[in-house]
């Protein structure tokens, strides 16, 4: 379940809110985005996937609530480096496409 977003992490992209296939997010213009809807969240790990500043925290068990902060802060973006998801972010003919979901989601969301 979607724990924690780090304001002083955050850029405001909103790819989380993008991305996001439980609808959990409301985007504010220039600021984080709220965790509008935790309940809502399907601990797919989309959101943390696709932030580039380990701005926010997803618990891998659903039923987990209460993560302290700095636990929070310190497990953030892990799921994305193991994953592999950027292991070739930086080269566009060799990125790791077969994570790269966001077609599916923004049409789903119809964005």
């Amino acid at each position: 379940m979607i724990s924690v977003v780090f304001d002083e992490r955050c850029t405001a992209c909103n790819e989380c809110v993008a991305v996001c296939p439980g609808d959990v997010f409301d985007a504010r213009a220039g600021q984080s985005p709220v965790i509008a809807r935790p309940d809502d969240c399907h601990t797919c790990f989309m959101c943390e996937l696709y932030c580039r500043t380990d701005a926010l925290y997803v618990a891998p068990q659903t039923d987990e609530r209460s993560v302290s902060h700095d636990q929070a802060a310190e497990l953030s973006g892990d799921f994305r480096r193991e994953s592999g998801w950027d292991e070739w972010g930086d080269d566009p003919r060799l990125r790791n496409q077969h994570w790269r979901l966001e077609d599916v989601f923004r049409r789903a969301r119809g964005v």
